[in-house]
């Protein structure tokens, strides 16, 4: 199994997405999520988040919050435990990312985007500020066939 961090980063009612555009054989290739990434060696949740978001942005987290513990199991490839996070504050200026092209984009309009299924179930939640929930997605390919959400 694999351990990711996903961060949606906040200012004035936005968030910061990543357009996936420039990374070589990306799953997430044409698709708008948060910026993160896979677990190093030991790493804690909160330090794959710090360590990815400056890596993706160049910004430094100074406010943050663990939203949802997200699991993705999947016919094509191994089951998935993500943490979601989103951030409030952050200090440093906005770098070009290696993955894709950064964007804040109008929280109203983040659901227009080209997204996994899976994404636009916890991406409403985090819009509508719901508190943290667990959720468990089954992809059969890309297609989205069992979601189980548990609010807490």
């Amino acid at each position: 199994m694999v351990n990711t961090t996903l961060c949606y980063i906040e200012k004035d009612n936005k968030y910061l997405m990543l357009h996936r555009t420039k990374k070589k054989n990306d799953i997430n290739e044409g698709h708008w999520i948060g910026v993160g990434g896979k677990f190093e060696k030991d790493e804690t949740p909160e330090e794959c988040l710090l360590r990815e978001v400056k890596e993706e942005t160049g910004l430094s987290l100074t406010s943050f919050r663990l939203r949802s513990v997200i699991t993705f199991i999947s016919d094509e490839y191994e089951t998935e435990y993500m943490y979601l996070y989103t951030a409030d504050d952050f200090t440093g200026e906005l770098l070009e990312c290696d993955e894709g092209d950064l964007h804040w984009i109008d929280k109203d309009k983040v659901l227009n985007l080209k997204t996994w299924e899976g994404d636009r179930l916890f991406l409403t939640k985090l819009i509508n500020g719901d508190d943290f929930f667990t959720l468990k997605v089954r992809y059969e390919g890309k297609k989205l066939v069992e979601s189980v959400v548990h609010q807490y």
